[in-house]
C-alpha cells in the first residue's frame, strides 16, 4: 500500500514537470519553423544585394570578411535544423513521461500496450545508449497485432520500467571483465515480443546476460529479495511486478532462465478484466 502511494505520487510529480516543460517547448518549437524561415528569407536579401552590389566600400567589405558571411549563412542553417531536432527530442520525451505516468492507474482503461512499452524504453535510453565501457544495448522489438488492453496504464508501465531495468543491470553484469571489441562482438540485446493468443496478450522481455543461477530461481519475486549490491536494489522491483501482475491484473508473470545464456520475463494478461471488483 505504501509503495503504491508513492509510485501514485511520484506518477503526479512527473505528469506535473512533464506537463510544464511541454508548454515552453511547444513553444519553441512552434516558433523555430518561423525563425528558420524568416533566416532563409534574409540570407536570400543578402545575396541579392551582393548581385546587385558586388562592389561594395573597402569599410563594408572587411566587416563582410570579420564575421565570415559564407561560413556563417551556411552554419546558422545547420544550427537551427539541429535546434528543431533537439526540441522534437525534447517533445517526444515528455510525451513518453506523459504516457508513462498515467494519472488513470486508479481506474482500468482500455490501452496501446506498445505505447506504454515505448514510452518506458525513451525513459531508459541513457542507460541503452554506447558509452565508454561498451557499445549501445541493441533492442529488437516484434510486435504484434494486439487489440487495445483493459488494465491499469500507470502500474504495467511500471512493471515495464522493472523488467527492463532488470535486463539492462543483468548485461551490464555480464560485461564485467569484457572489452569493449569483446562486447562488440556478441553484443548485448534485449529482445521484446508481443501476441495475442485466445483472450489474453503475452508481453516477453529477455535479455542475452548471464542467466539467473537455479539456486535463486525460485526466490526471484519474494519481497526484498536482491543480488545486487546495497544501495543498488531494494529487492522490491518483481514482487511488486508480480503482485501488480497477478492481483491488480489476473495474470501471469513468471521466468524462463538459462545460466550463461539470458532470461526471459513474460508476462500473461486478459485483454479484459472481468473481475473488477477484484481489481479494485
Amino acid at each position: 500500500m505504501v509503495q503504491s502511494e508513492k509510485m501514485s505520487a511520484l506518477g503526479q510529480m512527473v505528469a506535473g514537470v512533464a506537463h510544464e516543460i511541454n508548454n515552453p517547448i511547444n513553444f519553441i518549437y512552434a516558433n523555430l519553423s518561423y525563425v528558420e524561415q524568416y533566416t532563409q528569407d534574409l540570407l536570400k536579401l543578402v545575396q541579392h544585394y551582393q548581385q546587385c552590389y558586388p562592389h561594395p566600400p573597402q569599410a563594408l567589405q572587411e566587416e563582410l570578411k570579420a564575421v565570415e558571411l559564407e561560413y556563417l549563412a551556411e552554419d546558422l542553417i545547420k544550427i537551427l535544423k539541429s535546434m528543431k531536432v533537439g526540441t522534437n527530442r525534447i517533445c517526444e520525451i515528455v510525451l513518453s513521461l506523459r504516457n508513462f505516468s498515467r494519472l488513470d492507474e486508479a481506474e482500468l482503461k482500455a490501452v496501446n500496450i506498445h505505447e506504454g512499452i515505448d514510452s518506458t524504453l525513451m525513459i531508459l535510453q541513457h542507460r541503452l545508449k554506447a558509452n565508454v565501457q561498451r557499445p549501445e544495448i541493441k533492442v529488437i522489438k516484434e510486435y504484434g497485432q494486439l487489440p487495445l488492453v483493459e488494465c491499469y496504464p500507470g502500474q504495467l508501465n511500471q512493471v515495464f520500467m522493472n523488467l527492463l531495468a532488470n535486463a539492462i543491470d543483468a548485461l551490464e553484469e555480464s560485461n564485467q571483465g569484457r572489452t569493449f571489441a569483446q562486447i562488440a562482438s556478441n553484443p548485448n540485446i534485449i529482445h521484446i515480443s508481443t501476441i495475442k493468443a485466445d483472450n489474453q496478450v503475452i508481453i516477453s522481455i529477455a535479455d542475452n546476460g548471464l542467466g539467473v543461477p537455479e539456486a535463486i530461481h525460485s526466490k526471484l519475486f519474494d519481497p526484498f529479495f536482491t543480488t545486487k549490491p546495497v544501495g543498488k536494489g531494494t529487492g522490491l522491483g518483481l514482487s511488486i511486478s508480480y503482485q501488480i501482475v497477478t492481483e491488480k491484473h489476473h495474470g501471469r508473470l513468471y521466468c524462463n532462465t538459462t545460466p550463461g545464456q539470458g532470461t526471459k520475463f513474460v508476462i500473461e494478461i486478459p485483454i479484459r478484466q472481468f473481475s473488477h471488483d477484484a481489481a479494485a
